[in-house]
């Protein structure tokens, strides 16, 4: 009798499966960058999905050249404001931060999510910064930015979300002097991303709960003579007799999403500002109208509606081609049933 072998239920990549600190994604990496100083992200707000026609520009494609239907989600994307810059710096023990500059002018609703820092000077900060440059102890050099969710009118929250932005290309004196230039400002979307550009979406999964785990690893319900014993959605057995502890691989009830996930290479299709040009009759479910400038990206993104969006430049692109999409008609009809 052939021997009976097959994978494992459930993949153990994310283990252990716990809910994320944050409803904040967290980057650890970010893509190579040789080009003139830029911010390599940015952040927003899921509003919903619609779909759209478009002509099909993929090569080699069954249906190259012709007009298909592409599910999109939208993600409603207000100008975001550089609150400061942090400098790392590297040492043994890996990277840390150095030092920082604030800027004045900044939203009072920021003041509700960290303690603002007070009487501080700008220019001596920066300063420190590029004196530490000088010296060779900076590595490299963060925007810290946050978004405006009081100008939205689809998310019930005016507290801000702060996040830290990747500042790269050219030397570290040139991506000083950009992030002066932009400290206390805003970033646009549309100065960083264009329509056809490839994308990484990070999002915090929606909340399930404790789950079972069938449905949490995919172990099969016991059948016919197994179940007697009353239990159809357990698993056999606990693990091997020694050790004597139970494995952390075997499956076990317990937490289901909201966990931090990233999506690669994920195409943005548009990057738009008039709003009635998406919004169905009625507005999108669970949210309501956008009012504010919006990106398309193709395909779904993690987490439910209202939840927070951070897109980052492509880290691992390979063959994409960047292609401008030929879109036709992007859909309005009511969600409303």
């Amino acid at each position: 009798m052939p021997k009976i072998n097959r994978p494992r239920r459930g993949s153990l990549a994310y283990s252990p499966r716990k809910r994320a600190k944050s409803p904040v994604p967290r980057y650890g990496s970010w893509p190579d960058y040789t080009g003139t100083p830029a911010v390599q992200g940015f952040a927003g707000y899921k509003v919903g999905m619609t779909h759209l026609i478009m002509v099909d520009d993929h090569k080699s494609s069954p249906t190259e050249g012709k007009d298909v239907m592409v599910p999109v989600t939208v993600v409603e994307v207000p100008p975001m404001r550089v609150a400061g810059v942090r400098a790392y710096t590297e040492d043994s023990y890996g990277k840390r931060a150095l030092t920082e500059a604030w800027a004045t002018d900044l939203d009072e609703n920021l003041s509700r999510r960290i303690n603002v820092p007070k009487n501080h000077d700008t220019a001596a900060a920066l300063d420190a910064i590029k004196t530490a440059i000088s010296e060779g102890r900076v590595v490299e050099l963060y925007a810290l930015t946050y978004t405006r969710p009081a100008e939205i009118t689809g998310v019930p929250k005016k507290v801000p979300d702060i996040m830290e932005m990747r500042i790269a290309g050219g030397s570290l004196e040139d991506q000083i002097a950009y992030a002066a230039d932009i400290l206390g400002g805003e970033i646009a979307i549309s100065d960083h991303f264009e329509a056809g550009e490839y994308v990484d979406v990070t999002a915090v999964t929606t909340g399930k709960g404790t789950e079972g785990p069938v449905r949490r690893w995919g172990v099969q319900v016991r059948k016919r003579k197994h179940s007697r014993g009353g239990k159809k959605r357990h698993i056999g057995n606990l693990g091997p007799w020694n050790p004597h502890h139970v494995r952390w691989q075997v499956p076990q009830m317990g937490q289901m999403g909201y966990q931090q996930r990233t999506e690669f290479n994920k195409r943005i299709l548009k990057i738009g500002t008039d709003s009635n040009e998406i919004t169905p009759a009625g507005g999108f479910l669970q949210y309501g109208v956008v009012r504010g400038p919006y990106v398309l990206i193709k395909g779904s993104v993690p987490g439910p509606s209202k939840r927070l969006v951070r897109i980052r430049s492509a880290i691992r692109q390979g063959e994409h081609v960047v292609r401008t999409p030929t879109i036709g008609h992007i859909s309005v009809q009511s969600q409303q049933g």
